[in-house]
């Protein structure tokens, strides 16, 4: 399957890089050989997976994965995790498409003890402690990519013009020496995709959270958790037939 560092290693060194054109550049090489990849998605959240699903599903087939013990509360993370569901429901319902989802363990210490191990506790948003999530993130869907044979392992959270996507892109690249599946480069923000993902989200009445989900960012924000956990459980509880 084709390598973003077949691209990468023929541009000049300290040049910085476009990675939504080297992701062009990998869906033309899959349209020239009749190839349609099977990538395994990390997804953040439900609106960050919108436009990236609409753009690759042009071009391969889709598992998202749901990887996110940064969310705190408990509830919130299980909010997010049915939204995120419902969507790709209502998503492959609409465009006739067959989005799969999967789910990681929900393991908020293995989080924490790592940001704390690290010092990363007082960290401002989009500092090291962000890099440090992501590549927890981005290891556990390459791990699992590896495990179910899926040719490339991505993210969404590209998508987010609040997230580095050098920085993401980076991480994904340099986790992917350790594994046989290949990272897939992207910046999804980019070609108004982002602008996209806000139409989107109307569209399929999606669930747009207030703060990325770390308890430690969310501090910082004056986020009221007694006020998510609360309209969390109320949302699980009216859709208590699809929350297990």
């Amino acid at each position: 399957m084709f390598d973003s560092e077949e691209i990468l290693t023929r541009m000049n060194d300290g040049q910085k890089v476009n990675y939504d054109k080297v992701l062009q550049r990998m869906i033309q090489n899959w349209a020239k050989n009749e190839v349609r990849p099977r990538i395994l998605l990390h997804s953040c959240c439900a609106p960050c997976s919108t436009y990236s699903l609409e753009y690759l599903t042009r071009f391969a087939d889709i598992t998202v994965y749901f990887a996110n013990s940064n969310i705190h509360p408990r509830s919130e993370y299980e909010r997010r995790k049915l939204v995120q569901e419902q969507f790709i429901e209502a998503f492959n319902a609409k465009n006739q498409t067959e989005v799969a989802f999967l789910s990681a363990p929900y393991e908020p210490n293995v989080f924490i003890r790592e940001v704390k191990k690290l010092q990363l506790e007082n960290e401002p948003e989009g500092g090291k402690r962000c890099s440090a999530c992501f590549h927890m993130r981005l290891d556990i869907v390459a791990r699992k990519a590896e495990e179910l044979g899926y040719d490339y392992f991505g993210s969404a959270l590209t998508l987010s013009p609040k997230k580095n996507s050098q920085v993401i892109n980076e991480i994904g690249i340099e986790i992917q020496q350790f594994f046989q599946t290949r990272y897939l480069p992207s910046d999804f923000k980019k070609n108004n995709g982002y602008q996209r993902s806000i139409e989107l989200c109307k569209a399929y009445d999606v669930y747009r959270q207030c703060y990325c989900g770390c308890i430690f960012a969310a501090a910082k924000q004056n986020i009221d958790f007694k006020a998510v956990n609360k309209e969390a459980t109320a949302f699980l509880k009216k859709n208590a037939d699809r929350h297990s």
